[in-house]
């Protein structure tokens, strides 16, 4: 997953309907009409948040019957762990280096 497309994933889980959708979907693959039941918006609103989220690469579908069933694409979900994985790794060296070393920047309070 490029960075770009990375970008696009978080930017699509900015949304808190679009985050309800990819907690459901986390559980098991599911239809609109399932996700829809399960929240507190429509049916259409449903489908419009399930296509911004396949736009991002976080979900994909295939046809069951006259269904669409939605999943969350392994690689996609794989890809933002990744990346949080690499800001958390950061941030504990980061904790590490001042509390072994000290903070060298001036305290701003003593200026």
């Amino acid at each position: 997953m490029d960075t770009y497309r990375v970008a696009r994933a978080w930017e699509a889980l900015g949304d808190d309907t679009r985050r309800a959708i990819v907690e459901r979907l986390a559980q098991r693959p599911q239809a609109v009409g399932e996700l829809a039941a399960a929240l507190p918006v429509s049916r259409p609103a449903v489908s419009q948040h399930l296509k911004v989220l396949k736009e991002a690469g976080l979900v994909d579908d295939s046809a069951a019957g006259t269904k669409r069933i939605y999943r969350l694409d392994p690689a996609a979900v794989g890809a933002l762990r990744d990346q949080l994985d690499q800001y958390w790794n950061r941030a504990l060296a980061a904790y590490k280096d001042v509390v072994e070393h000290g903070n060298d920047e001036p305290d701003k309070e003593k200026e």
